[in-house]
């Protein structure tokens, strides 16, 4: 018995990754990339521009401005030859993949099929993307708004019969599907589902401020006191805001939202008067 299991042991086929435990799967790579780049990104693709509007949330020009940004920012989106003398995963495979999570919710594992990525190289992608962003546009996209842009917004908001306004605000709820069993009672709200709120501020052409991340069962004053949205305001060092509504001067612009905000954060618009 024991010269049969040692045999059967010395034909087994082991097939193994670099790393122990891990299954080495020939994925095909680079006729993925090639079927990516026929599908959408050649001189005559497969799918037109309203379908990769669709599929990844903007113009395919916009999305290439991105990719050309973080490529040239984070070397991890550049394609590399490996050991074996193959081309690794392209840069438009790794933020595609991380296009569709973003787009469509999917779970990192769900991108493998088509962009032919693992789970693994798909998580380390969102991190790095998510990182760049934020590196390369925030200081363009991510501030504070400028006199010019308080300007911009009074004047979008005088055009609408609303002098001084400087946009809605409200808050959302965003379901939290997969929230952990252990969290669903800090995020559940009025609902009963698990939600993460988000505080946003905007006007017609989206340009906005948004604060994301509190628990649903946070109220919409709970978040306005937890976010940064007046605190410029009250430090006094907010852009100014002149305006004039029935030959009354003011200098501090106000926000729209419904009646379960305070007072000092909204000015109200009621029978034509200022109050």
């Amino acid at each position: 018995m024991f010269q049969q299991v040692l045999q059967n042991h010395t034909n087994e086929v082991f097939i193994g990754g670099s790393i122990p435990g891990h299954v080495a799967i020939n994925r095909d790579r680079e006729a993925a990339d090639d079927n990516l780049f026929r599908d959408y990104f050649s001189a005559t693709p497969r799918f037109n521009d309203a379908i990769f509007r669709r599929r990844y949330r903007m113009s395919r020009n916009l999305f290439l401005r991105i990719v050309d940004a973080i490529k040239d920012h984070d070397m991890y989106f550049e394609q590399r030859i490996d050991a074996l003398g193959r081309f690794g995963l392209s840069t438009l495979q790794k933020i595609t993949a991380v296009f569709r999570m973003l787009a469509y919710g999917l779970p990192a594992d769900a991108t493998d099929e088509y962009v032919k990525i693992r789970e693994s190289t798909m998580i380390e992608s969102m991190k790095r993307f998510c990182r760049a962003i934020v590196e390369v546009f925030g200081e363009r996209y991510l501030r504070s708004p400028t006199p010019n842009d308080v300007a911009r917004l009074l004047h979008i908001g005088e055009q609408r019969g609303f002098p001084g306004m400087l946009g809605s605000l409200d808050c959302m709820h965003w379901k939290w599907k997969n929230c952990p069993t252990a969290w669903a009672g800090q995020y559940a709200g009025r609902s009963g589902s698990p939600t993460i709120i988000l505080e946003a501020v905007a006007d017609y052409d989206l340009w906005m401020h948004a604060y994301f991340g509190l628990p649903g069962t946070n109220n919409d004053i709970n978040v306005l006191e937890s976010s940064h949205l007046f605190s410029n305001l009250a430090s006094g060092i907010a852009p100014p805001a002149h305006y004039v509504i029935q030959g009354k001067e003011y200098d501090m612009g106000y926000y729209l939202a419904d009646g379960i905000y305070p007072k000092w954060t909204v000015t109200f618009l009621e029978k034509g008067s200022a109050t």
